[in-house]
């Protein structure tokens, strides 16, 4: 699944390169690289364009082209975005215990969001199989993912309820007889942008982490907004696959891929802009 670097490449080449700023070099100095490496005016020193392997090794900024100019992404983090994005690092940490009250009023808030009609009856119960758990104790499904996972669907139940019940319900498109479970489905999403931004890595290693985290400094909710993108896209690409139960991992991974993909495009400044945000209501 980890095709974050390709990614990477191939839309730095398909824009046109990109420069790199070291932190030793004064203001002026910079390193132009296009097509793989080149060098700095009037320093031998090399910038590696098309890997990640630069980044981290005395690099501060690098500087990829949007909207026909160049932009710099710094590694060099403002306090906003170092808050944020520790605060980020935090949430993924916190394991999900059925114990802790805070956790269990989280359950039955995201049971009331998306069946406000309905009584629970227990926070083990057949009902959760609704949900599209994989039993009548959802608390065991979170392992992979944590806390996060269920603050996630919590957001999507409630900042796009439209959508959230479209895809829980599938009412969109020709559907398998098997289809993905939608409250497990959820928790791998929410896993798999984990695994794609990297973000608890000392250093950053993708062009996607580091547009991301320029993303914190605009909105504090980018993950979880990211979060309903990526649950739209994954089932879009599903019902363009005639995809099955079985074909689940596949689909994630073409999911990730569309995402970092849009995530570099030029006029991405924001979640927002990104082209399949406009699959949300």
């Amino acid at each position: 699944m980890d095709a974050a670097p390709g990614a990477a490449r191939e839309t730095q080449h398909h824009h046109g390169g990109c420069l790199a700023v070291r932190t030793f070099m004064p203001a002026g100095p910079v390193a132009r690289c296009s097509g793989g490496s080149s060098q700095a005016a009037g320093s031998s020193d090399e910038a590696s364009c098309g890997s990640p392997r630069w980044i981290g090794k005395s690099l501060s900024c690098v500087c990829i082209k949007r909207k026909g100019v160049y932009e710099r992404i710094c590694m060099n983090l403002t306090p906003v975005q170092e808050q944020r994005l520790q605060r980020l690092r935090h949430r993924m940490k916190v394991y999900f215990d059925p114990s802790r009250q805070d956790h269990q009023e989280a359950l039955k808030a995201l049971w009331y969001a998306t069946y406000p009609d309905q009584e629970l009856q227990g926070l083990i119960s057949e009902q959760w199989k609704d949900m599209g758990w994989q039993g009548r104790d959802p608390s065991t499904d979170f392992r992979g993912a944590g806390f996060i996972s269920l603050e996630n669907l919590l957001f999507f139940a409630k900042t796009f309820s439209a959508s959230f019940q479209r895809l829980l319900t599938k009412q969109c498109g020709n559907r398998a007889a098997w289809e993905y479970p939608f409250a497990v489905a959820g928790v791998n999403i929410t896993f798999m942008i984990m695994q794609m931004l990297d973000l608890q890595s000392t250093k950053p290693r993708t062009f996607v982490r580091a547009v991301f985290v320029q993303m914190l400094s605009e909105d504090e909710w980018a993950f979880d907004l990211l979060y309903c993108v990526a649950f739209l896209v994954m089932d879009k690409q599903w019902l363009e696959k005639n995809a099955t139960y079985m074909d689940f991992n596949e689909i994630l991974k073409l999911t990730r891929a569309q995402l970092e993909r849009e995530l570099l495009l030029d006029d991405v400044m924001r979640i927002e802009d990104m082209p399949s945000y406009g699959l949300l209501c």
